[in-house]
């Protein structure tokens, strides 16, 4: 890691740390952790015939945390229980937050389980490589198995267990083909229903190494669907840009946000070999700039530098005044264009793609890399790359 690298990322951590102080958020648990409260909650009550309200389940973090069941059910004859347990997220937005995680537990001739946690109803199912998870299992991932099949343990510890019985247990979300709808799990290859995550079982607000580890899983999978060609966005609007330009799958296209920099390296590992940055004025200007966690720049853009970019392009020492005073980068680019400073858009994208091999270091020799600027309406301001051949763009639409 460079030492500018290093320093962003230390940056970076200590900003999401930072932030959660200052704010007073409040943290929350993932679907994992909830998932296994929901679990022991079933487990105990199929095992004692007495409903259980409250369970305690230990985290990954090294610290308990305990568990309101929300909705419990029982069959009449006992043999099998639901307990739904609520997933708080704490302070974190994330969409998944409210929902009803239910564990239905169920007792089996012993020897004829196979794997005792399975997904129902609202739990994707894998159907791509590249998430860790086996295709056609259901989307839960390692840790979060671990804790649930802990649960059953530690129900059957706590109860004993039947003669010649084992328990399996079902986990479904009722609202989970809805709310994955919000997820990015389709482009994953995961389809009908929500991951059930968390390495860790707790949910930090805003957290930015969540964020940043769900691009490289994005990236992940891109590349063990043999994708050899990404686009590292900016944002929405900056995706939904990029596809009107380039003839790629949906897959193709990772929303980086401010992670273009680790998103870059994440593609070397992988051995994508071509990453197409797409953006805005804003976000180019910084990485322009060598910013590549680009929310460690502030949140100002320099304007001194980018009327630097206009001086190479020719802009007067009155229009450069000008610029460096502008209120954003929008005006920024609207002075460029009411003065015909077009150039000064495909210099800024050469910038980005030459930061770029310097942030990369001796593994830019292994990635191709673009960058396509756009305006706010879509209108393609600029481009550059680092291959020989160019980008190969799609025309523009209407023309």
């Amino acid at each position: 890691m460079t030492e500018q690298a290093s320093s962003q990322a230390r940056t970076e951590s200590d900003y999401s740390r930072q932030t959660v102080r200052r704010r007073g958020m409040r943290t929350g648990y993932t679907t994992g952790s909830t998932a296994a409260a929901a679990t022991k909650a079933a487990a105990l009550t199929l095992l004692t015939g007495i409903e259980t309200r409250e369970v305690t389940i230990s985290l990954p973090v090294g610290r308990d945390a305990d568990f309101s069941v929300h909705r419990s059910e029982s069959l009449a004859d006992g043999s099998r229980v639901t307990c739904a347990v609520l997933k708080d997220g704490g302070d974190d937005p994330d969409v998944t937050h409210g929902a009803e995680i239910c564990a239905t537990v169920s007792l089996h001739p012993a020897g004829t389980v196979g794997d005792p946690v399975r997904g129902g109803v609202g739990v994707g199912t894998v159907t791509r490589p590249g998430t860790g998870i086996p295709v056609g299992d259901p989307a839960i991932t390692r840790v979060p198995k671990r804790m649930i099949t802990q649960s059953l343990e530690d129900a059957t510890a706590l109860c004993g267990m039947p003669d010649g019985m084992e328990l399996v247990v079902e986990i479904s979300v009722p609202d989970g083909v809805e709310i994955a709808k919000k997820t990015t799990n389709s482009r994953l290859g995961i389809l009908d229903g929500i991951s059930i995550l968390g390495s860790t079982g707790v949910v930090q607000p805003y957290s930015t190494a969540a964020w940043r580890a769900s691009v490289h899983l994005a990236i992940d999978v891109a590349a063990a669907n043999d994708l050899s060609h990404l686009v590292l966005t900016t944002g929405t609007r900056s995706e939904a840009f990029a596809k009107q330009r380039l003839d790629l799958p949906d897959m193709a296209y990772i929303e980086a946000g401010i992670f273009s920099g680790h998103s870059m390296k994440r593609c070397v590992m992988r051995q994508v070999g071509r990453v197409t940055h797409a953006g805005m004025v804003g976000k180019f200007s910084k990485m322009a700039m060598g910013y590549f966690v680009t929310h460690v720049a502030g949140n100002q853009v320099d304007t001194s530098f980018l009327a630097g970019l206009a001086a190479e392009c020719g802009a007067s020492p009155k229009v450069q005044e000008e610029m460096a005073g502008a209120a954003s980068a929008r005006h920024f680019q609207e002075i460029a264009q009411e003065n015909s400073l077009l150039a000064v858009f495909p210099l800024m994208c050469q910038r980005v793609c030459e930061e770029s091999q310097k942030y990369l270091g001796e593994d830019s020799e292994a990635l191709a890399i673009d960058a396509l600027c756009f305006d706010f309406d879509g209108t393609l301001l600029g481009y550059s790359s680092t291959s020989p051949d160019g980008i190969p763009l799609l025309p523009a639409p209407g023309a």
